[in-house]
């Protein structure tokens, strides 16, 4: 320690340069008098004195010791590169040392850095006017692509007088806690909100699912509100939900891994039209049609007693974080969001994780059946199920029977594994491990010897065997795949409108490929297609897999 301190020259064995100035001569002298070095340090360079003397042979005279160096008489340009390298949290604690320190801290290079270090700002705007690009054109474009107005634009920061260190202080580093995937509490409807650093803003975009029932088609998604400096110091929060540009809004951090947004101009999101403009404008963004082009009446009022529900919040919402389920190397594909066709309720996202042996769905938006959060299957990885030829498979009643055995089977080791009823009862034999009784075939033969490895692991790709849908199970895409490379047998969850009299009932789970799976529900005679969201999120990996089950529990228990 007295090494490092002294190496700085602001450390107690010299003391710090501006002290020494302001003693008086006796107090000079006492310290001058002092040893310059402590009983350690005289040790250490005793020790290596006498390794250079024995690897440069004999020597007549002792080598001098090599000569100081302070960090205080580092040129300029060094001390910046040093700084720059620093986590910007220690940066502060390190100009309270001398002046200098204070004064090289205040270049901007070494906060530029730290911003796109830290929070991925990868952009210098200031240059944007030089090269003939405007701001106000690159912020349209970012804020909604098919925008060619400037109606999203009000006032912009000046960019030219803004400095790094007020981005880094009172942007990135204070509103850090908001950054990453959140789920709003919009009822059973849920949601997605990813916070991410967009230029020098923050900016909160709600993902939406494609238009039903296009599953394989990317993800859509607006701005709800946005953070960014008008001037030093002073951090804007603006509400960007409406038509007609961003206004006042407010956030308020509640507590870890909670959040809330509040507009403070309401009447911004008010159409000239009234509620029935609103409501056309609304379906065009959430369904890609009219009202008119649905002829299904059920489906009508489902879609109107979603806008009348969810425009009531006029986005005032408290958001709870979420995390992307941890991946494993014997997971059997990789783990993600999921978005799904669900019926009349139109497409849905939905979470795929693992544990263990088993699999499961958890909605990320939900509906008033099953609400968000819920899961919406559970896949029994012990259990695989192997489908008859395609001429069978069409048949619905020969898939329901192979599906109900192996519910049968399952019940049956559940009772012997409660009560410990052995008698009449299949065993698991030395080198199958209880619970690991794998699903019959169709002609009654058992999967045999090896098959809970291979239920583990995912056909290789470009094999598998045709699959097709038997007769009379309804598909809101009939572009499913013609191919699986293995089933497993699986529950989903029902419920009547209001989450009532919820209950889990037999089906399919198909594997598809690396990025789609189905489930087949037997009761309903439905297939649902889930294709895999093909998007990155920074900051959204769960700290440990016990956090990430915490928070499926707690986003289960909302809605419960």
């Amino acid at each position: 320690m007295a090494v490092c301190a002294r190496l700085c020259g602001v450390g107690p064995s010299r003391g710090c340069r501006r002290r020494q100035q302001r003693r008086g001569p006796a107090e000079t002298a006492a310290a001058d008098s002092e040893p310059d070095t402590d009983p350690e340090e005289e040790r250490i360079e005793a020790g290596a004195a006498a390794l250079a003397g024995v690897g440069g042979g004999p020597c007549t005279a002792p080598s001098s010791p090599p000569p100081r160096c302070s960090l205080l008489e580092l040129p300029p340009e060094l001390l910046v590169e040093i700084f720059a390298s620093l986590p910007g949290t220690d940066l502060p604690s390190l100009a309270q040392v001398c002046t200098k320190f204070r004064r090289i801290l205040h270049t901007d290079t070494i906060w530029r850095r730290r911003c796109r270090e830290e929070y991925g700002v990868c952009e210098n705007l200031r240059k944007l006017e030089i090269t003939g690009v405007s701001c106000r054109d690159v912020y349209a474009k970012r804020i909604n692509p098919r925008v060619k107005s400037g109606r999203f634009m009000k006032i912009l920061p000046d960019y030219e007088h803004m400095e790094y260190r007020d981005v880094y202080t009172c942007l990135l580093h204070r509103y850090r806690h908001i950054l990453g995937l959140w789920q709003p509490d919009i009822g059973p409807y849920g949601g997605l909100l990813n916070v991410v650093v967009d230029g020098l803003f923050i900016i909160g975009w709600m993902y939406l699912p494609p238009h039903d029932p296009h599953v394989d088609d990317p993800m859509r998604f607006k701005p709800l509100f946005r953070v960014h400096l008008m001037e030093r110091k002073s951090a804007t929060v603006e509400c960007m939900y409406g038509h007609r540009g961003p206004h006042n809004g407010h956030i308020q951090i509640v507590k870890k891994d909670e959040f809330s947004t509040k507009c403070n101009q309401t009447d911004h999101h008010r159409m000239s039209g009234g509620r029935q403009e609103e409501f056309r404008t609304w379906l065009r963004e959430e369904w890609g049609r009219t009202l008119e082009d649905i002829f299904h009446e059920h489906m009508q009022e489902l879609i109107l007693m979603k806008f009348i529900y969810t425009s009531q919040y006029d986005n005032c919402l408290t958001y709870r974080r979420i995390y992307l389920p941890p991946s494993h190397p014997d997971d059997l594909i990789k783990p993600g969001l999921f978005k799904g066709t669900y019926g009349s309720h139109g497409l849905e996202i939905v979470m795929l994780s693992f544990h263990g042996r088993r699999a499961r769905g958890t909605k990320i938006t939900g509906d008033p059946n099953i609400p968000a959060g819920q899961q919406t299957v559970e896949v029994d990885l012990r259990h695989r199920i192997h489908l008859p030829d395609v001429e069978t498979l069409g048949n619905f009643n020969e898939l329901s029977r192979i599906v109900l055995e192996v519910r049968e089977q399952l019940r049956q080791e559940q009772q012997q594994q409660e009560g410990g009823h052995e008698a009449g009862e299949l065993q698991p034999g030395p080198a199958q491990p209880r619970g690991e009784l794998l699903a019959r075939g169709p002609d009654g033969a058992s999967a045999g010897d090896g098959a809970a490895a291979v239920a583990q692991q995912p056909a290789p790709s470009g094999e598998g065997q045709p699959f097709v849908l038997p007769v009379g199970v309804s598909s809101r895409n009939e572009d499913y795949p013609r191919a699986c490379r293995m089933c497993f047998y699986g529950t989903g969850l029902i419920a009547g409108h209001g989450f009532t009299s919820p209950e889990r009932t037999p089906g399919v789970f198909i594997l598809f490929d690396e990025d789609r799976f189905g489930f087949i529900w037997l009761e309903l005679k439905s297939f649902s297609l889930y294709s895999r969201v093909q998007a990155t999120f920074r900051n959204a990996d769960a700290p440990s897999p016990q956090a990430f089950d915490e928070m499926l529990k707690n986003i289960q228990s909302l809605t419960s």
